[in-house]
């Protein structure tokens, strides 16, 4: 039964009934599309469209339908134009008459929006909650590496050393601020467009504020036609879970190097890995690898839904039909990821042996040398010449410059200390950068046990 069929003659093309269908995907929508029933009969009750005995009987049927929609969606069935036909012939099944007037003074295009809106806000504590998680294990990792040193990079080369820790945090401030702005999207996002109607809103006196409070909305939406038509939360969320994909993208990357027998430092868990058919000796990084491909998809959700909403004209069209899709694989996969990222980050391990190695390289230690200088009374553009050259002499001569003599530092910038220039270390390098933000390992413990804190509020 179609809901809208009263005006033709004829029935639809078969071909056009399958092309159009959107049971298949939005079905995942039916707790929501019973939520919102459920709040539109209440109103319809206080405006007197229902009786107290349709009231009640469809009080009723709304209870045993969410109870069934508690352990998933409905099955897939064929010939179903949407979810809103298919919990329509529900209700007709279990109370009659009144379903019938259910549609009073409400459209498909306000139902749909609504619907949406409700799925994604009760996706909420997934996210956080794996975003929780992710946090924590992050927090984790850097408090138990905090003293490992490995060479921190720009432009993919060797430049200072860091706490691998301090590393691991850095991430963790990318994923805290995905946190925030989920909580800003879901904040845009509380306005209830139920009573908007197709597009001009309803006669029938319902309303909208209270319901907007029954469904848990701190306010409903102002305009009518904007209210039918829009998806800006959905591009919010999306875009939301593009970023936090970029971000987990990127840590991927830098943790499949650090996995790789080139740097060595990292040893992943056999439970995120996998090996080569052909090739005994492999353990591939595939999880890190997935997350890192997944981010494509991501951008692409985003894309599709903001290309969707260019040009469209109010109020609804059925273009939007194509949002769910988007939006719903979107949130899967922002799930899935960190879930995933969480158990990577849990269960790898440290070669710290490997990182210090890496980290030996005396030329890290040049912006320190320079420092020196600098506290000697020298300029620091002085000091970075002076050190510049100092570092191409121990390069070429193939000598780490710790070893020149005062003589031969001397030659470079009379301010040298060959003593302070000895005692110069990687370890040394670190702990002087005990300021806020900095790598000292004290600092980063004490980052770690603020982001640990701050994972306990999301997983609460």
């Amino acid at each position: 039964m179609k809901l809208w069929g009263g005006r033709f003659q004829h029935a639809p093309a078969a071909a056009f009934e399958r092309f159009s269908e959107s049971f298949a995907f939005d079905r995942r929508l039916a707790a929501a599309e019973v939520e919102g029933s459920r709040a539109h009969a209440r109103g319809l009750a206080r405006a007197g469209v229902l009786t107290a005995a349709e009231a009640a009987a469809l009080a009723a049927a709304f209870d045993q339908l969410a109870a069934e929609f508690e352990a998933g969606p409905p099955a897939l069935e064929e010939g179903l134009e949407d979810v809103h036909t298919y919990i329509f012939q529900r209700l007709e099944g279990l109370a009659g008459e009144a379903a019938r007037k259910l549609q009073t003074g409400r459209s498909r295009n306000e139902q749909a929006v609504l619907d949406l809106r409700l799925y994604l806000r009760a996706a909420r504590p997934a996210l956080e909650q794996g975003l929780g998680r992710l946090l924590a294990a992050l927090a984790a990792f850097a408090d138990t590496y905090a003293e490992v040193i490995a060479p921190g990079f720009t432009h993919l080369q060797r430049a200072q050393p860091i706490s691998l820790g301090h590393h691991a945090l850095a991430y963790a401030e990318m994923l805290l601020r995905d946190a925030s702005r989920l909580r800003d999207a879901y904040a845009r996002m509380d306005a209830s467009p139920l009573g908007s109607g197709a597009l001009a809103g309803t006669p029938w006196g319902l309303d909208r504020e209270a319901a907007a409070r029954a469904l848990g909305f701190s306010s409903a939406t102002q305009n009518s036609l904007d209210a039918v038509s829009d998806r800006d939360f959905a591009c919010e969320l999306a875009f939301a879970f593009s970023l936090l994909a970029v971000h987990l993208s990127r840590w991927a990357e830098d943790w499949i190097l650090f996995a790789s027998a080139e740097f060595g430092w990292l040893r992943l868990g056999d439970a995120y890995a996998t090996g080569s058919s052909l090739m005994p000796q492999k353990k591939n990084p595939d999880a890190l690898e997935l997350i890192r491909g997944k981010s494509a998809r991501q951008l692409g959700h985003l894309v599709q839904l903001l290309t969707l909403l260019k040009g469209l004209p109010l109020a609804y069209n059925r273009d939007l039909q194509e949002d769910k899709e988007a939006i719903f694989d979107a949130l899967d996969t922002a799930v899935a990821c960190l879930e995933i990222a969480a158990g990577v980050v849990a269960t790898t391990t440290v070669d710290a042996a490997a990182a210090a190695r890496a980290a030996s390289d005396p030329a890290l230690l040049a912006t320190d040398l320079a420092d020196l200088l600098v506290a000697a009374g020298l300029p620091f553009h002085h000091a970075h010449q002076a050190v510049g050259r100092l570092i191409a002499a121990a390069q070429e001569q193939n000598r780490d410059f710790r070893t020149f003599t005062a003589a031969e530092l001397a030659a470079f910038a009379p301010q040298f200390d060959a003593a302070a220039v000895r005692a110069l270390s990687p370890a040394a390098s670190l702990a002087r950068r005990d300021g806020l933000g900095g790598t000292a390992p004290a600092q980063v413990r004490r980052q770690a046990a603020r982001v640990a804190g701050l994972a306990q509020q999301l997983l609460q």
